[in-house]
């Protein structure tokens, strides 16, 4: 299945011409996907969707988005231009769904407009990535998001992700390391190219952790992920490490 193709349809069959882009960004853009990369999908609306529209738009990604049966997640973001142009922060996204979430929608109702700081590094992703996959080139539809910006949305969602390292530690080992590149470099990186940063700059003890979640990344779908018990109890020690360099950067 063309999933891409499949998801830019099912855009422009529910916003039509209030579709003023739809980009893609990260891994299927700076790195290729992998076993267990999201399909992410950035779409710049000119108007907020009705209701109607919102479950149209849910009920399609539902039907498309997962892991069984050779699918593959999407993550899918509506922001309305005049919400994000002229850039301010924190923003407000329009609609938002992700494969964790497809529980609670199926549950209760399409998602609703909320502030998401996570647009700013969504912004600067798509941006940088410039691929359009209909609409105008994204510098003509949004503007440039600044590192101030981006390094606040970073550090916004740092207590949740030290909520979930017991349940997701694969992704929250590798955000945390993507979060303190960004900080250093000013760079927006793959998860796999952070990782590769972030293990130069580790001490020794605490870079099998994030070695083991980077090959994780590269080639195992989260139903493969196996942490053995000495890797599990080197977690808290390593995370600990990792937001010892985000302080040092963010008190430069």
């Amino acid at each position: 299945m063309d999933l891409i193709g499949d998801i830019t349809r099912l855009v422009d069959d529910v916003l039509g011409p209030d579709a003023l882009g739809v980009y893609l960004h990260g891994s299927a853009v700076s790195g290729g996907l992998k076993p267990a990369s999201d399909l992410d999908v950035l779409v710049v609306s000119r108007r907020t969707m009705d209701d109607g529209r919102r479950r149209r738009l849910l009920d399609g990604l539902l039907a498309r988005s997962g892991f069984s049966g050779g699918a593959r997640p999407v993550e899918l973001t509506v922001v309305v231009q005049s919400r994000v142009r002229p850039w301010r922060f924190p923003p407000t996204g329009d609609f938002l769904y992700g494969e964790w979430m497809r529980d609670e929608f199926a549950a209760g109702g399409p998602p609703r407009p909320a502030t998401m700081p996570d647009l700013a590094l969504i912004v600067t992703m798509a941006l940088a990535g410039d691929r359009p996959l209909a609409g105008r080139p994204p510098a003509q539809v949004l503007d440039p998001v600044p590192h101030a910006d981006v390094v606040r949305a970073s550090v916004a969602g740092i207590p949740d992700l030290l909520a979930e390292v017991d349940t997701d530690t694969r992704n929250v080992v590798l955000t945390l390391a993507r979060v303190w590149a960004t900080l250093a470099t000013g760079e927006v990186m793959t998860k796999d190219a952070a990782a590769e940063w972030a293990l130069a700059r580790l001490p020794q003890e605490h870079r099998p952790v994030l070695s083991h979640a980077r090959d994780l990344y590269l080639h195992r779908r989260y139903s493969e992920e196996v942490w053995s018990d000495e890797l599990r109890a080197r977690v808290g020690p390593h995370v600990e490490a990792v937001l010892a360099g985000i302080d040092r950067s963010t008190s430069r």
